[in-house]
C-alpha cells in the first residue's frame, strides 16, 4: 500500500481544523471561496507551508476553470513560495515541486522546468522517479545527451528500472544505434514500471525490430494495439480523434475532396514544370529527409506548406502551384500536415513506417514518375504511381517504399484533413 504523504509539519497540525475547512472547498469545487479561505490562512500563518500549498492548488484549479496562463504563472510562483518556508515536511516539498515543473511544462516553459527537475534531484538525490522525470526534462528540451547521462546513472543505481530503460533504448534509437536499442526498449516494457506504457515505446520496439528484419516487431505492434495504443495494428499513429473512418487507400469521392483533386491532375504539368526549375538551380532548395526514415538512398524534399503555415520565400520560386493551392483551405490549413514536392533517387528504401495522426488523409501527385521499379506499399497493398494521377492513402498506417528505377521520381505532396473531422476540430487541434 502507498503511504499516505505526510504535509503538516508540527505547527500546520495545530491550524488542522481551518487548513481542513479550506480544503473542503476546495475538493467540492467551490474554487473561488477556498482561494479566498487559503489566501486568509496565509495572511494569518505565513509561516503555513500548508496554507501556501493549498494557494497554490486554488490557484491551479482557477487556472484551469478560468483557462488563464497568467493566473496559473501565479500557482507556479506560489508552489516555489513553499519550498522557501521554513520546516516543510519532504513529502510536501515533493509535489510543490513536481507540479510546478508540470505547470511549467504545460505553459511551454521547458528550462525553468528543467530547474525546478535539477532542485527536486539534488534535494532527494536517492529517488530515482525525480532522475527519471529530469531526464524527461532534458528531452523536452532536445538535450538528449544530458537525459541520457541522467539514464545511465538512474539504471546504475536500479538496473532494472524500467522507465530508465525504455527512455533510454528510445535515445539509442534516436542515435541510430538500432540493434542497442533493442534490448533496454524491450526489457523496460516488459517490466511494466508505472509511466512506460506509452504507445511511443510500443511504437519504437517494433520499427527498431523491422529495421533488423526480425519478425517479432508485429508481436509487440499486437501488444501495443491490444493495450489500447494503436488503433489497431497497421494503424499506429499516436496523435488521433477517435472514430474517424479509417482504411489504407482512398478514393477522390470518398475524400469529398473531388475538385482539388481534379485541379491537381488538370494542372499537373505546371505543377511538375515549376517542380523541375526549382530542381535543376545550382542551389537546390531541396532539402534531404531529416526523420531517419531511410535504409538507404536519396531522398530530398521542397515544403510549400508546413503545419498550415505558407512558406512565402518557398512559393516566390513556384508561384503558380502555391496560387492553385490557395483556393484549398482543406490543405493549405492543414496543421497536421504539409504541401511539398518529393524527389526520390534509384537505390532509394524507406523503412516501414506510420505518420504521427490520424487526422489527415496525404495526396500524391506523380510528376515524373520512370515505367518501373518504383512502388508504395501501405497496410498490406502496394500500388504504383502514374503521372498527373493522384494516388490517396491514410499515412497513420504503416507504409513502405522502394525506388528501384533508372531515373529519379518527382511526386507532390498534398495533406488534408481528414475529411470527418469537424469545423471546430480543425480550427483547435494542435499542429504536429
Amino acid at each position: 500500500k502507498k503511504k499516505k504523504p505526510k504535509l503538516l509539519n508540527k505547527f500546520d497540525k495545530t491550524i488542522k481544523a481551518e487548513l481542513d475547512a479550506a480544503e473542503k472547498l476546495r475538493k467540492k469545487g467551490k474554487v473561488e471561496e477556498a482561494l479566498r479561505a487559503f489566501e486568509a490562512l496565509v495572511n494569518q500563518y505565513p509561516q503555513s507551508p500548508r496554507a501556501r500549498y493549498g494557494k497554490a492548488q486554488s490557484e491551479d484549479d482557477l487556472a484551469e476553470k478560468m483557462r488563464s496562463n497568467e493566473m496559473l504563472q501565479k500557482a507556479i510562483n506560489t508552489y516555489d513560495e513553499v519550498v522557501s518556508l521554513p520546516n516543510v515536511p519532504s513529502d510536501l516539498i515533493k509535489l510543490s515541486l513536481k507540479r510546478e515543473a508540470d505547470r511549467q511544462q504545460f505553459l511551454g516553459r521547458m528550462r525553468g522546468s528543467l530547474v525546478t527537475l535539477q532542485k527536486l534531484v539534488q534535494l532527494f538525490p536517492n529517488d530515482a522517479s525525480f532522475k527519471n522525470d529530469l531526464g524527461v526534462g532534458y528531452l523536452l528540451i532536445g538535450d538528449n545527451s544530458n537525459a541520457k547521462k541522467v539514464y545511465e546513472e538512474v539504471l546504475r543505481l536500479a538496473p532494472n528500472d524500467g522507465f530508465a530503460k525504455v527512455h533510454y533504448g528510445f535515445i539509442l534509437k534516436a542515435e541510430n544505434k538500432i540493434a542497442e536499442s533493442i534490448p533496454y526498449l524491450k526489457e523496460g516494457l516488459f517490466f511494466g514500471d508505472p509511466g512506460i506504457f506509452f504507445g511511443r515505446f510500443y511504437f519504437h520496439l517494433g520499427d527498431a525490430l523491422q529495421r533488423m528484419g526480425d519478425k517479432e516487431a508485429h508481436k509487440w505492434y499486437e501488444l501495443g494495439y491490444q493495450r489500447g495504443h494503436f488503433a489497431s495494428v497497421w494503424q499506429r499513429s499516436l496523435y488521433n480523434v477517435k472514430g474517424l473512418k479509417a482504411q489504407p487507400w482512398w478514393t477522390a469521392r470518398e475524400t469529398g475532396y473531388t475538385e482539388l483533386v481534379k485541379s491537381l491532375e488538370k494542372n499537373w504539368k505546371l505543377i511538375r514544370d515549376e517542380g523541375l526549375a526549382v530542381m535543376d538551380k545550382e542551389r537546390s532548395l531541396f532539402l534531404p529527409e531529416d526523420e531517419n526514415l531511410r535504409e538507404k538512398g536519396d531522398w530530398s524534399q521542397f515544403t510549400l506548406w508546413q503545419q498550415g503555415r505558407k512558406n512565402e520565400k518557398a512559393c516566390k520560386s513556384v508561384p503558380k502551384t502555391c496560387a492553385l493551392l490557395e483556393r484549398f483551405p482543406e490543405a493549405t490549413g492543414c496543421r497536421r500536415g504539409q504541401i511539398k514536392y518529393s524527389v526520390m533517387h534509384p537505390g532509394t528504401h524507406v523503412w516501414p513506417h506510420t505518420g504521427p495522426t490520424n487526422c489527415r488523409l496525404r495526396m500524391h501527385l506523380g510528376l515524373v514518375i520512370p515505367k518501373e521499379g518504383c512502388r508504395i506499399r501501405c497496410a498490406q497493398e502496394n500500388r504504383t504511381w502514374e503521372e498527373g494521377k493522384v494516388l490517396i492513402f491514410d499515412d497513420s498506417f504503416e507504409h513502405e517504399v522502394w525506388q528501384d528505377a533508372e531515373n529519379y521520381r518527382l511526386i507532390f505532396i498534398v495533406d488534408v484533413w481528414h475529411p470527418e473531422l469537424t469545423a471546430q476540430q480543425r480550427r483547435t487541434l494542435p499542429a504536429i
